[in-house]
């Protein structure tokens, strides 16, 4: 089946392009994988990371309103996203100083090609 992702909850059509682009092409594929793997694909990609979007996806993934993140269950999808944010950021540095990856993280400069 090949359901588009947009048929899940908090996931419209701005969504799906960005799961498009990294490679995430249907409802069941971004189910397989789960809402950390697929969200540090969207982050490869070139999505900018961003705490609201990371738990809509996992309330997309449940069924549930994106607004119905709360309490303790917050407090923990966001160190969650804390460290998947900072492993990317690590991970996409190669060699690069903690200053130009924050500046090319806010968009003030743009990505060294290796």
């Amino acid at each position: 089946m090949n359901t588009p992702i947009s048929s899940l909850p908090n996931l419209g059509p701005e969504a799906e392009a960005e799961c498009a682009r990294a490679g995430i092409h249907s409802a069941e594929a971004l189910r397989a994988l789960g809402a950390d793997a697929a969200y540090a694909m969207l982050i490869a990609a070139g999505t900018r990371p961003h705490f609201i979007g990371y738990y809509a996806l996992h309330m997309a993934l449940q069924g549930r309103p994106w607004n119905d993140c709360k309490g303790a269950e917050k407090v923990a999808l966001r160190k969650s996203f804390d460290v998947l944010k900072n492993t990317h950021l690590r991970s996409d540095a190669k060699g690069r100083s903690d200053s130009e990856v924050a500046l090319q993280f806010f968009g003030v400069v743009e990505k060294k090609r290796t």
